[in-house]
Formats: structure tokens, C-alpha cells, sequence
């Protein structure tokens, strides 16, 4: 598969269809074209270096449908939504629910050209921003349950003395259990356990 971010299309308008394809590939984008909600809902798997260009409505479903359904299926893909019949209250509710850009038709090439490059710039932030939180939280997986409980005391800003006397466990265990979160975590410093407790967020205190 390719690592070249790819364009999906999604417009029933067939003369729409042939001219952003057009603009596609003289843009060097790789795009794929869908003529309804349905026929891209059908896609077996939806590439994470994409973006969607979204036509407001559509022969099944409207755009905002499909938008909904996407992202609870695909949460996190940036939609570009075009249309010849929006309103500024459907582009707001577009907005509000993740969309990167409203364009109402006819619009300027370029215009469209810069919401999609601003929609994969979007896409591979939330990519990476995901691999992160997973990597951290396989990285925390690998304590134990005490070691887990000193890395969060360490945390939480306490000194040895303090995490021995919470933990009833002596200095020296206390130390130890340090030591032993520092090389599982390939962590050089405390500084750096905060940071990876404050990329874990929430989500490591109630693991």
C-alpha cells in the first residue's frame, strides 16, 4: 500500500466527479471516487493518510448522515464538505461535528486544493497524536501493579520518603521500584516520567 496520503470523493454528480478528478491528479493526489454514501461506506478499509471530500447531498444519504456514521466508524477523518445547496446553519452543524471546511459550489480550484492539504495535515496530527497514546500506554503495561503505583506517586510529585511511608514499604524497596520503572520505561530522568504521565492522561490513572 501506499504511503502517499489518498483523496476520497464522494459525489453523485457525475460532471463534478470527472472534474476533481481531473484537478486530482494534475495536483499529484491520490484519490478514489464514490458515487454514494453507501459505495464508500462499502470501502473494505479506509486508508489513515486520507482526507474526504464530502458532497452535502447525496442519492441515499445526506452528507451530515454519512458524516455521523464516519465518525463513530473512522473517528478522526478530516471531511471537506462542498455543496450547491448548504446554508450557514448546515455548515455550522458540518463544523461543529469535525468537519474541516464547508465550500459552497461553485468554488475556486485552489480554494479546494488548500482545505484538502489543511485536511491531511489534520488527519496525520490526529494519526500520530494516536500512535502516541497507544505506544504510552503499552509502554505502562508492562509494569507491575506496585511498579504502577510508584510510578504514579512518583507522579504526583512525592519523594521516596513519602511514597515508602503511603506504600508501607521500606526506603530501600521504594528505590528499588524506582529504579526497576526508570529501565522499563527507558526513562532518563523524573522529568521525563511526568511527561509520559501527562501523555497518558486520564486514561493511565484509571488503568
Amino acid at each position: 500500500m501506499s504511503s502517499a496520503p489518498i483523496v476520497y470523493l464522494v459525489d453523485d454528480d457525475p460532471s463534478v466527479t470527472k472534474a476533481l478528478a481531473r484537478l486530482f491528479q494534475a495536483a499529484g493526489l491520490r484519490f478514489a471516487t464514490f458515487a454514494s454514501a453507501q459505495d464508500f461506506l462499502d470501502e473494505p478499509q479506509i486508508e489513515n493518510s486520507s482526507c474526504l471530500v464530502l458532497d452535502l447531498q447525496l442519492p441515499d444519504q445526506s452528507g451530515l448522515d454519512l458524516q455521523k456514521k464516519l465518525n463513530d466508524r473512522s473517528p478522526g477523518l478530516s471531511i471537506v464538505f462542498i455543496s450547491g445547496h448548504g446554508d450557514i446553519p448546515t455548515a455550522v452543524e458540518a463544523m461543529q461535528a469535525g468537519a474541516v471546511n464547508f465550500l459552497q459550489k461553485p468554488f475556486e480550484n485552489r480554494a479546494l486544493l488548500d482545505a484538502i492539504q489543511r485536511a491531511l495535515e489534520s488527519q496525520r496530527q490526529f494519526c500520530a497524536a494516536r500512535q502516541e497514546k497507544q505506544e504510552t500506554a503499552s509502554r505502562l503495561a508492562s509494569l507491575t501493579p506496585r511498579e504502577r503505583e510508584v510510578f504514579d506517586l512518583v507522579a504526583a510529585g512525592l519523594a521516596n520518603k513519602l511514597i515508602a511511608s503511603n506504600l508501607d514499604l521500606s526506603l530501600q524497596t521504594i528505590k528499588l521500584y524506582r529504579s526497576r520503572v526508570m529501565q522499563k520505561l527507558e526513562l532518563k530522568s523524573v522529568a521525563d516520567l511526568v511527561r509520559l504521565a501527562e501523555k497518558a492522561g486520564s486514561d493511565f490513572s484509571e488503568t
